[in-house]
């Protein structure tokens, strides 16, 4: 019995053309959500997603492989962890300015400034880069084991086994 390979890539002048069109606008109205999400609907969650989104579908069509050896590991992990850093940092800033973590109102006591740039500061330098490089991790971990030189399923073979005669139809 021959070895059944699905291939998980196939190249469409369709969609690698719709993407190249597309992807610049959807990139770009994500960094609008992320940063003017304090003021308009969005924010840096729904901006770092479409933004993470972005990438998924640039991957889509031009191959998973090609996209993940552009964006290599240590750059997401890079981007995840710099958001982590990023919000910690600007919470435990306001614990170290006299207030409780992520307490705004310390930036107008201290420094005579809004504290919206505070939430602003959180959402487009830490929520927004977590989300983003979440997405797109989430998405090549799932996609690791459906690569064109390894078999399609769960890791195994397809099954092309002839059902078995149990005696029992489906018309019963």
């Amino acid at each position: 019995m021959p070895e059944s390979f699905d291939d998980t890539y196939t190249e469409s002048q369709v969609i690698m053309t719709a993407v190249k069109i597309i992807a610049p606008f959807t990139l770009t109205y994500g960094l609008f959500m992320t940063f003017h999400g304090g003021d308009a609907p969005g924010g840096g969650f729904q901006g770092g997603t479409v933004v993470g989104v972005t990438v998924l579908m640039l991957a889509f069509a031009f191959g998973i492989e090609p996209t993940r050896q552009w964006l290599r590991n240590s750059l997401l992990v890079g981007l995840v962890t710099g958001g982590v850093v990023i919000f910690g940092a600007i919470g435990l800033g306001m614990v170290a300015l006299g207030g409780d973590f992520l307490e705004f109102t310390m930036l107008k006591e201290v420094f005579h400034i809004k504290p919206k740039w505070g939430l602003e500061a959180v959402e487009i330098a830490g929520i927004s880069l977590i989300v983003s490089g979440v997405i797109i991790t989430l998405f090549f971990s799932m996609a690791a084991g459906f690569e064109p030189d390894r078999p399609s399923g769960t890791g195994g073979l397809e099954d092309r086994r002839e059902p078995s005669d149990s005696g029992v139809s489906d018309d019963d």
